[in-house]
Order: C-alpha cells, then sequence, then structure tokens
C-alpha cells in the first residue's frame, strides 16, 4: 500500500491494485476565503499539477462537502463518470455537480475487493461541532494489505477511541492541524491529541496529514514532532509526510 499526501487531506492511495482518491482539494494557492483572518486558503500551492493528481485515479473517496476537502477545481477536472463514496446526506449535492456514479456509504461497501466502512466523526466540541455539521472516516482493508483507518475531519473522542480499539487498524491516519476559529477549541485533532492516538495504537504507523495547508492550522509539522518526541514516539511510528511525500506500508 502507498499513500501519497497531495495536500491537506487529499491522498493519492495505492491499495489492492488500485488508485483512489481522497478528499480533492485543487484549488490554487490564495483562491478562496481566509478561514481565520489571516490569509486566503490554501496557503501553499498543490506539489504538482491537478491533472497529475487526478491522472488515474478509478475513484474518490469524499469525507465531507467542506470546500477544503471537495472544491470547484476538483468537480470541475474530474471526469463525471469517476466512481465517488460519500457521506449519507451528501450523495444528492455530488449528483447535482453533474457526477452520475455516486454512492451512500451507510455502513459499508465493497469496490474493487476493498471494503470501505464508514466510521463516526465529531468536527469539533458543543454547538461549533453542531455548526460543523456531519463528517465522516472510513477504514478500508483487503486481503494481502493492510488495514487502513482515516479519521477524517475529528477530534479524539470515545467513539474513535473505540473503534481504533476494537478495530486495531495497521495505519492510522490523522487530520493534525489543530485548526480553531479564533478562541475555539479545536475542530480536528491538535498535537495533544495525535500524540493520543499513537499511545492508544502502539503498533499501528499512524500519518498525520491535513498540516500548513489552512490559515486556521496551529499545527506545524515541526511543532508535532516535538510534541511526539516529548511523549516518546518515535518517527518509524508517527510518519509527518511532507506535500507529495509517499509513504509505503506492507501487510
Amino acid at each position: 500500500m502507498k499513500i501519497q499526501l497531495i495536500r491537506n487531506a487529499t491522498l493519492r492511495v495505492r491499495f489492492n491494485g488500485r488508485l483512489f482518491l481522497v478528499d480533492p482539494f485543487l484549488a490554487a494557492k490564495e483562491t478562496i476565503r481566509s478561514f481565520a483572518g489571516i490569509s486566503q486558503n490554501p496557503i501553499v500551492e498543490l506539489p504538482m499539477s491537478p491533472e497529475a493528481v487526478i491522472d488515474g485515479a478509478e475513484m474518490v473517496l469524499v469525507s465531507h462537502l467542506h470546500p477544503d476537502h471537495f472544491d470547484e477545481a476538483a468537480i470541475n477536472l474530474l471526469p463525471k463518470t469517476i466512481p465517488i463514496l460519500c457521506q449519507p446526506g451528501d450523495e444528492a449535492t455530488i449528483r447535482e455537480k453533474g457526477f452520475v456514479d455516486v454512492t451512500a456509504v451507510s455502513t459499508q461497501h465493497t469496490w474493487q475487493g476493498i471494503t470501505f466502512t464508514r466510521t463516526p466523526g465529531r468536527h469539533g466540541y458543543d454547538e461549533l461541532a453542531v455548526r460543523m455539521g456531519h463528517v465522516s472516516g472510513f477504514i478500508w482493508e483487503a486481503p494481502g494489505e493492510p488495514k487502513v483507518y482515516w479519521m477524517g475531519d475529528t477530534v479524539w473522542y470515545e467513539p474513535v477511541a473505540e473503534i481504533v480499539a476494537q478495530t486495531q487498524p495497521h495505519v492510522i491516519v490523522t487530520h493534525s492541524s489543530g485548526a480553531k476559529f479564533g478562541d475555539s477549541l479545536p475542530i480536528v485533532m491538535d498535537a495533544g491529541q495525535t500524540t493520543a492516538v499513537c499511545q492508544a495504537a502502539p503498533n499501528a504507523v499512524v500519518i498525520a496529514v491535513h498540516l500548513e495547508s489552512l490559515d486556521h492550522g496551529t499545527v506545524t509539522r515541526a511543532s508535532l514532532r516535538v510534541a511526539a518526541t516529548a511523549q516518546g514516539i518515535s518517527n518509524h511510528q508517527l510518519r509527518i509526510p511532507a506535500d507529495g511525500e509517499i509513504v509505503e506500508i506492507r501487510s
């Protein structure tokens, strides 16, 4: 299995002989609104052309419809016949954009020999989490491949911790920017929560993404590494890829 971080939460995943995209966000630098009043977003360019990001992709997995996870640039560039898996409630909006092969995954769906199991998430705390709306993560697995738990835009809370304990994934992908709106609590995992994931799953490889891409992020790759090292978490267990970097994990 190979996971290539493109930028933010966008991934190119080679798994079970297939290639799929996760949360394609293809906007050019500083072409969408600010989230924190600091800068237009995204704050960095893609590490390759948008065309190269989608080249060869056979399917798209969309966690939710916030503009940093499925944007107009991706909508305009992706072929309208490409299969899309999404959470229930998002399928009509995606179809309205012209996509004809859209599947809402209530619990589980198998595509090309890969089983995708949808998982819950909480995009922040209290009233802000309600305003941020429904989000999902997904576990994907296939014979001969490591089991991957992509948590999506969620904080570390009891249902997510229970999934880690019950499913024992080999690989966990966290969204670790500690994004905040002003004085709010984080709406995704911060450094402390990411290290808590590592400690809860000491035998898993944790891949931290959704970093240094948007103006409301509060965690950098360097600060996350410092926090992890202080907790005795190794560079082997916690991977913090640069944009464009490929992480390969064998089962």
